[in-house]
């Protein structure tokens, strides 16, 4: 297979249905909807998704990207520049070349590129097939693991009822920073992370023994 240039990412925007129409609140599985509402429906839950989501077909072709996708991109790029980043397009390349193979239509391929600190992130691709359709896509999701463990992190501020300094500490301990790092990022010394530290597990510890 030759190589192709990394595709740039244009969104394709699925046409709205007018926001006048409403529908009643039933379980989703038993819900019919039409195809100008589904094709709606589906588009929101993917925009509304914090994971980076790009749809491409059986030739390579960019279908569609997200919004988070775009940010993600350019966070990778570091620049304003939307193509696909190399890394990424080199495992749709890889799953290009082999599809023909239907043993490795079930494979997920994986790759983790790191930015910075705060800009890890995990990609993973693989081949969705829609047997209905008779249609094969390749799905790519990335995710900021940085985001995601300090989106846990806030939860737990809430739980062990953290202090504002107590939170912005534990959030980035939670994302892996060194205790060295966080005193740089917050302009602390090392003893006053570690105070904060003994009286954040302290907490936690209490919180634990209260579900207990």
């Amino acid at each position: 297979m030759q190589n192709k240039v990394c595709p740039m990412i244009t969104t394709r925007k699925i046409s709205p249905l007018s926001r006048e129409k409403t529908v009643q609140r039933q379980q989703l599985d038993n819900i019919e909807l039409h195809d100008s509402l589904r094709a709606y429906f589906f588009q929101e839950v993917i925009e509304g998704l914090q994971d980076g989501i790009l749809l491409l077909n059986e030739t390579g072709e960019l279908i569609h990207a997200n919004t988070s996708a775009c940010n993600i991109v350019s966070q990778i790029n570091q620049d304003s520049s939307n193509y696909i980043p190399p890394a990424i397009w080199s495992l749709c390349e890889t799953l290009l070349e082999n599809r023909s193979n239907l043993a490795k239509k079930t494979m997920i391929l994986s790759h983790e590129i790191v930015v910075d600190k705060s800009k890890v992130f995990c990609v993973r691709a693989r081949w969705l097939n829609l047997e209905k359709c008779n249609r094969s896509y390749l799905l790519v999701s990335m995710e900021n693991k940085y985001e995601s463990l300090k989106n846990i992190a806030i939860v737990e501020v809430n739980k062990y009822k953290l202090t504002r300094r107590e939170a912005e500490i534990w959030c980035l301990y939670r994302g892996k920073f060194s205790y060295k790092e966080i005193a740089d990022q917050l302009y602390i010394s090392m003893n006053t992370v570690k105070k904060h530290m003994r009286n954040i597990h302290a907490k936690r510890q209490a919180f634990l023994n209260c579900e207990n």
